[in-house]
């Protein structure tokens, strides 16, 4: 069960990562031993997944953000698990779902530029067969991004 101080700290995990265990236990009014044994059992149940740096892709040269949507006629477990595995591979592609709607499958392409992208497209249709369509849209500006859930 997550408590008001357990949201606490996790609140103070997303914007910074890198704080102490002193910092963090000062911020919400415990020693550090109460606030490690917290932060221990929100990382063993999986709460906390990882912490990790987040990158500026415009820094790195990989500022083409993508948009795919992808239509199949295969619904079969078999295909489904082959594209998946396949998909998930693809080191430009940042976030993947399955949908309800018009379409199967999106994701959250990164790449350099639209020749990168170009390249990646064609990787994609020629590694699954059975995609029956594929619809990209790419982003003009970032006007939001956060990694931060909002806990209340």
């Amino acid at each position: 069960m997550i408590d008001s101080v357990d949201r606490k700290i996790l609140k103070l995990l997303q914007n910074d990562a890198t704080l102490s265990l002193s910092d963090i236990a000062e911020a919400v009014n415990l020693t550090t031993t109460p606030c490690w044994k917290r932060l221990k059992k929100l990382e063993e149940s999986g709460v906390i997944g990882k912490r990790v740096a987040l990158l500026d892709p415009e820094k790195l040269a990989l500022s083409f953000t993508a948009f795919v949507m992808i239509k199949t006629s295969n619904h079969s477990n078999q295909w489904y698990e082959e594209f998946v595995s396949t998909v998930s591979d693809f080191p430009e592609v940042m976030e993947f779902y399955r949908m309800a709607g018009e379409y199967d499958y999106m994701m959250k392409v990164q790449v350099k530029d639209m020749k990168c992208f170009d390249a990646f497209y064609k990787k994609l249709v020629n590694s699954v067969e059975g995609i029956s369509n594929v619809t990209s849209t790419f982003s003009m500006e970032p006007l939001k991004y956060t990694t931060a859930l909002p806990i209340e």
